[in-house]
């Protein structure tokens, strides 16, 4: 009887490729979170743009600022509220009431997100 040779791979061949592997790893992974936190960064600022058209629009469609965030939506100047996507939230906005005597509670509106931008500036202050 002929023996049949096993197939399969040793041990030092399955090291190389989990090596090859690790070192991709480690290459990809940190432009990968890197490209994560800048689309989100663009999104706050596409989100933040887009709530302050609609309380602008409110604004001059009625006279008045909102009284919430939800009255936008009520009033369909918003679909939905959108999530704040740093905190992956919906209620952590900052609200600014407007100075002066204009009637209405929404004036401007800030990210509530805690930390800082990649460019060293605060969320709350966009």
């Amino acid at each position: 009887m002929l023996k049949q040779a096993r197939r399969g791979f040793t041990l030092v061949e399955l090291l190389v490729v989990m090596a090859i592997v690790a070192l991709l790893l480690t290459l990809a992974l940190p432009r990968y979170f890197n490209h994560l936190e800048k689309s989100r960064e663009t999104i706050l600022k596409q989100d933040l743009a887009v709530m302050r058209a609609a309380i602008d629009t409110y604004h001059g469609d009625k006279g008045r600022y909102p009284e919430s965030l939800d009255e936008l939506v009520s009033a369909r100047y918003l679909r939905a509220l959108p999530v704040d996507p740093v905190t992956d939230r919906a209620d952590t906005w900052q609200i600014v009431a407007p100075a002066g005597d204009d009637a209405g509670a929404v004036y401007d509106i800030k990210s509530g997100a805690p930390g800082t931008a990649r460019d060293g500036s605060p969320y709350a202050d966009w």
